[in-house]
């Protein structure tokens, strides 16, 4: 089987690596030749961690980045493959246009999977002449790591496809559970209410960032605190997660934070802006509290 993986960025990065790794020929798509170069870069800093390790070799590094083939033209990079992962960034109308392209391109028999985190994978499917091969395959940050694959039945996805993205996703050494397609699917219609709320709190003035997280952390065995691993996720994409729970499910107990649409606003927007509820600005050696909150 051949992947192609469009978009090279955070996710679209990890996924290839992934897919890479494991011994599949993968096409990396995106239409910047330097964000390609960079994420080439990226894979080959992450397997360098894995080798420190002692759970990779060198060979087995050349041998990874050897299966990677990078292109900035879609239709170049699809045309051959069975899967294709659309990895770009979650916006509603960028992702229709990607799959109405994909429908074109891509052979007949090609499986079209989403890597979207809340977006409808029915109104995506409905965007092509084959719904019954779009899928949801949804990985976790950082891809080389987190076990979960979130797998998205839209209303006319086969069986046959969903048993065919399983199997993928296990050979990958993964853990894919099925969901049903619904805003914010399982993972981000639990998670994202709880980061709002954590942001509410401050908001309010309950408590501060380092006191929210530490409860949580300490409290309940989370790993990362709520604020914290939404600057990792970026709050523009809790924002535009919230949104699509809000418009899609119309209850108010989804309605973004209004310190969190400030934020964004102001182009802070996390560890990859450098600034969100932690100022990363000093190389990521240690957090500090951004600023003051208030309303």
């Amino acid at each position: 089987m051949k992947v192609a993986v469009i978009g090279s960025g955070t996710m679209g990065n990890g996924i290839a690596h992934v897919f890479a790794q494991y011994g599949y020929k993968v096409n990396m798509i995106d239409i910047s030749a330097e964000a390609l170069e960079r994420a080439i870069g990226t894979i080959g800093k992450n397997l360098d961690r894995i080798i420190a390790k002692g759970k990779l070799t060198e060979a087995e590094k050349a041998a990874t980045l050897g299966n990677l083939t990078t292109f900035t033209s879609m239709q170049d990079g699809v045309k051959d493959c069975d899967l294709i992962v659309e990895a770009a960034t979650e916006n509603i109308d960028l992702k229709c246009k990607i799959f109405r392209d994909l429908d074109q391109f891509a052979k007949p028999g090609a499986i079209l999977a989403s890597n979207t985190s809340s977006i409808s994978i029915t109104k995506i499917a409905a965007q092509t002449k084959r719904p019954d091969k779009v899928i949801g395959m949804h990985f976790m940050n950082p891809v080389p790591v987190m076990k979960l694959v979130e797998v998205i039945r839209g209303y006319a996805t086969s069986d046959e496809v969903t048993k065919t993205v399983f199997e993928l996703s296990r050979k990958l050494e993964k853990v894919p559970v099925e969901v049903n397609d619904y805003p914010g699917f399982i993972a981000n219609r639990i998670l994202m209410p709880m980061i709002n709320e954590a942001i509410y709190s401050l908001y309010e003035g309950v408590a501060g960032v380092e006191e929210i997280d530490t409860v949580m952390k300490l409290g309940m065995a989370h790993p990362m605190g709520p604020l914290q691993l939404a600057d990792f996720i970026g709050l523009d994409v809790c924002l535009s997660i919230l949104r699509v729970l809000h418009d899609g499910f119309g209850n108010p107990k989804y309605a973004p934070c209004p310190l969190l649409v400030n934020m964004v606003t102001a182009g802070n927007l996390g560890a990859k802006s450098k600034m969100g509820f932690y100022d990363y600005s000093g190389g990521g050696k240690e957090l500090v509290v951004a600023g003051k909150f208030s309303k």
